[in-house]
């Protein structure tokens, strides 16, 4: 029918209708972020942000999200859409909400927990929340990050898809039988309490949204939004000339075997598509460099939108055009048993492999080689309160690209939100004295625009700890691009009271006594261009600022 000259078509939502509903979802996201914070029981999520949030449609596409841990983002949707496959529509209830880890779900390793819940508008199942978010302890071989697993039963407890509560009741067996496998139950059920209150706040954000514009418009509006965004994709892709483009690189050792691990990334432009092929690289590790699927397809649409239309929020309708290729058997995509706990060095080798294989094509689009791992230092150790763990991502430097300098003393991008642990809340919490923080100087790579420089992190330790570390990316330090050098791989070094200083890049259960020292030093990125191209206004403010050696 059509509609009577000078009337309003009412069924067809105007550009600020779905502006605002678009900016509603992502509003509701933010909302959940906060108070998954607010509530949150341990620092590594109300400090160090180690957690995502977002809302979703009936079929686990992005509604709306708020910035977090980019990993997670689009892990949540790719998590939720195999919980669909595998339970079915049927299985969930208003005031539900649900639970997992498994790694061949979800991806990732078993301490990042999502919790989920069906929302239903009118006993209708309209679309889902969710919180991911990492957990100290969920019943590992040992306390802390360990380095050394061989297979997923050492890394903790998996939890398949199960319902937590129905009809509004928690089942409090589940809690209590996931509390008794951690060695920090209280934080443990705080944090998981905090998820729930997370998606129960985005349950009814959305109601509210529905109830304002009404479920036609709403959906209406979600269609309009996911198409503009697909379009978009599919015009910055066209940009990009068609070919075949090759980059590799290798990991220090998984590190069970130190067997190098090698990574091969091919990509493909054809029109508006883009196919990234991890075909070639390692098979499945027999330490943890390993990944479900889910993972490595959210990784690689990371560093698709990097490259593609990035200014734009993401949402349902993004990645339509893109295709991962993760062949079985390799870490990409390992069996069902394989170890996952450190899940992000090869997939952010492979996100840095396919910004190295575009650069030359577009290279206004890309950087040279930056921090891609996340540098973590784990202390376990007793205190007054009982068992403590304190767990750290750390920084460095980001590679330069064309026009600019590296960025310094920043996380990696993988990580998005990640903050550092404050130095009062380190000392405060933990037997230690923070004695350096500090610019690496020296550590970018020079070139027309130099990398971004890595940190320098000195612990001095007030009572006996049990260590663990890792430190990956000194064989492929963050390559330069164009004539840049790249930046200086990273160095951690152990000084026991007496003893020489031992150069350890990955360790398992150190333990040390009172007075040792930790001296870390974190990687530099990338340089642009060549260095006697570096101008020399920029020369004399790096040796004015101390930045260079």
């Amino acid at each position: 029918m059509s509609v009577a000259a000078g009337v309003a078509d009412t069924s067809v939502p105007s550009p600020a209708t779905v502006e605002v509903v678009r900016n509603a979802f992502i509003s509701g996201a933010e909302q959940m972020r906060r108070n998954l914070y607010r509530s949150a029981h341990s620092p590594v999520i109300y400090e160090m942000k180690d957690c995502s949030v977002g809302i979703y449609d009936v079929e686990g596409h992005l509604l709306g999200q708020a910035p977090g841990l980019p990993f997670f983002l689009g892990s949540l949707g790719g998590t939720l859409r195999e919980v669909i496959k595998i339970k079915g529509y049927e299985v969930f209830q208003e005031g539900d909400v649900w639970i997992v880890n498994d790694s061949t779900i979800a991806g990732s390793h078993l301490n990042d927990v999502t919790v989920y819940a069906p929302v239903f508008f009118d006993g209708t199942l309209r679309g889902f929340t969710a919180a991911k978010a990492h957990w100290n302890d969920i019943g590992a071989k040992e306390a802390g990050f360990v380095t050394d697993t061989v297979d997923i039963f050492q890394e903790g407890v998996r939890i398949p898809p199960i319902c937590l509560f129905r009809d509004g009741r928690l089942d409090q067996q589940i809690v209590d039988l996931i509390a008794l496998n951690s060695r920090f139950p209280t934080a443990l059920v705080g944090d998981l309490m905090a998820e729930i209150s997370a998606c129960r706040t985005g349950v009814e954000r959305f109601f509210s949204i529905v109830r304002r514009f009404g479920w036609d418009l709403v959906e209406k509006s979600v269609e309009m939004v996911f198409n503009q965004a697909e379009a978009e994709d599919r015009a910055s892709v066209a940009e990009i000339p068609d070919g075949v483009y090759v980059a590799d690189g290798f990991l220090d050792g998984d590190p069970v075997t130190d067997e190098p691990v090698y990574i091969k990334v091919t990509v493909t432009i054809d029109g508006d598509s883009m196919t990234v092929d991890l075909t070639g690289s390692h098979r499945q590790c027999v330490g943890s460099i390993n990944s479900g699927v889910v993972q490595t397809r959210s990784a690689m649409e990371q560093a698709f939108k990097f490259l593609v239309n990035p200014h734009a929020p993401v949402s349902g309708g993004n990645f339509r055009n893109l295709e991962v290729i993760a062949p079985e058997g390799t870490c990409f995509n390992p069996s069902d048993t394989a170890p996952c706990l450190h899940y992000g060095p090869h997939l952010s080798l492979a996100m840095e492999c396919i910004i190295k294989a575009l650069s030359e094509v577009i290279p206004e689009r890309t950087a040279a080689g930056h921090v891609a791992d996340s540098w973590n230092v784990i202390l376990v150790g007793e205190n007054e309160h009982g068992l403590f763990l304190s767990g750290e991502s750390l920084t460095g430097g980001w590679g330069a690209y064309e026009g600019g300098d590296g960025e310094s003393a920043l996380i990696h991008s993988s990580a998005g939100d990640f903050k550092n642990f404050p130095i009062e809340t380190m000392e405060h919490r933990y037997p230690l004295i923070m004695r350096r923080h500090s610019l690496r100087d020296g550590s970018g790579g020079d070139g027309k625009w130099r990398g971004g420089l890595g940190i320098i992190r000195e612990y001095e330790l007030l009572a006996p700890v049990t260590v663990q570390l890792w430190f990956e990316r000194a064989t492929t330090p963050s390559w330069g691009l164009f004539g840049g050098k790249d930046g200086k791989p990273p160095e951690v070094w152990v000084y026991r009271p007496g003893k020489p200083g031992v150069h350890i890049l990955k360790a398992n259960n150190l333990k040390v006594e009172a007075g040792t020292r930790i001296l870390v030093k974190t990687g530099g990125g990338g340089g642009w261009g060549e260095p006697a191209e570096r101008s020399a206004a920029d020369h004399e403010r790096d040796r004015r600022l101390e930045l260079v050696i």
